[in-house]
């Protein structure tokens, strides 16, 4: 009797050992965000943490924390490893990202899907031999959605809008505001509301998914469209060299099958998903404006020596750059085809 009661002691200790032991392995992985809840990346993340647990039979797990660090320091705060992951805009930090602007010219055909598929490809088959990432593990590439004009007063074409100032996010955007005689006012996206607001900017342009996320339409509700879009912006979902090191080999092989074009496909998914949705709210709540056919034609010249000088600019960074550019045209001309 005593040696049955002893066995079953041990065995239940045993069972709470093994259990705390599971509990002290669970790794935690603390995702940066700095836009707010209401953004699409908090459809993206909890996906991408879902997929993880799975493929990790729950050893691995994520949370999403809001921020850490400003929008153009979330790359910093991977690499000194004070966040395991982040998603980064590369035109808030100029200089740095030059081969990323690639898939930001405007003119290419396609929603955000077809773009950031285009953009995990061209990243893996050219770009990242530019070294542009090093010092962080790049999950995948993905973009927003063909950016848009918004204004807080109404403007009569293309020239009107020469000496405008408009908040650019930077990157494509920053180059066509310059060739459109803009006045560029530079702004993370959490303070656009505000910049716009305060009147400090008369427009902005910005994916049109961001007129529900960042109610944009209250303070900028006369909308301008270009076919085709002003350009796209160029993001990276990043993980940290130190989080993966921590993990043991299987459970880090197990995080990284769940990266790569999978994660790019879902992401612009979730993107092009909420375009469809600010598309509908602008037109039931802004003015809509269409360019002229003559602005259009205008605004293609512009954009062909943007283009010249970006394909020139990536080339300069050692990679195949016009390689990189037909691979994204081609992927984007026969994506779901």
């Amino acid at each position: 009797m005593k040696q049955t009661a002893l066995a079953t002691v041990t065995a239940v200790a045993l069972s709470i050992s093994s259990f705390a032991s599971d509990a002290r392995s669970e790794e935690i992985m603390r995702i940066s965000s700095w836009l707010p809840p209401s953004h699409v990346n908090t459809e993206i993340f909890p996906t991408w943490i879902e997929w993880i647990e799975e493929a990790t039979d729950g050893r691995v797990t994520g949370t999403i924390e809001y921020d850490l660090a400003s929008p153009p320091n979330q790359i910093d705060i991977v690499t000194d490893g004070a966040a395991d992951a982040a998603w980064i805009f590369h035109g808030y930090n100029p200089g740095r990202f030059v081969t990323t602007k690639l898939i930001e010219l405007p003119g290419l055909s396609g929603d955000a899907e077809a773009s950031s598929v285009a953009h995990q490809r061209a990243y893996e088959a050219h770009l990242s031999a530019a070294g542009e990432h090093d010092g962080v593990v790049v999950a995948a590439m993905m973009t927003h959605g063909p950016g848009q004009l918004y204004m807080r007063t109404v403007h009569d074409g293309l020239e009107a809008l020469s000496g405008a100032k408009i908040r650019i996010g930077g990157g494509v955007s920053a180059d066509v505001a310059e060739g459109l005689g803009m006045v560029g006012v530079q702004v993370p996206a959490p303070q656009v509301y505000e910049t716009l607001a305060g009147g400090v900017a008369d427009g902005v342009m910005m994916p049109i998914d961001t007129n529900k996320a960042l109610r944009l339409y209250e303070v900028a509700p006369q909308t301008y469209i270009m076919p085709g879009g002003f350009y796209r912006g160029s993001f990276a979902l990043i993980l940290s060299e130190a989080f993966l090191a921590r993990l043991s080999e299987e459970d880090r092989e197990a995080v990284l099958s769940t990266t790569g074009e999978r994660l790019a496909a879902m992401a612009g998914a979730a993107w092009a998903r909420a375009d469809v949705a600010g598309l509908e709210l602008v037109e039931e709540v802004t003015a809509m404006h269409t360019f002229s056919e003559a602005d259009q034609n205008a605004f293609a010249e512009i954009a062909a020596e943007i283009r010249r000088q970006t394909v020139d600019a990536a080339a300069g960074r050692g990679v195949n750059a016009a390689a990189a550019l037909e691979l994204i045209e081609e992927t984007m001309r026969t994506y779901r085809q």
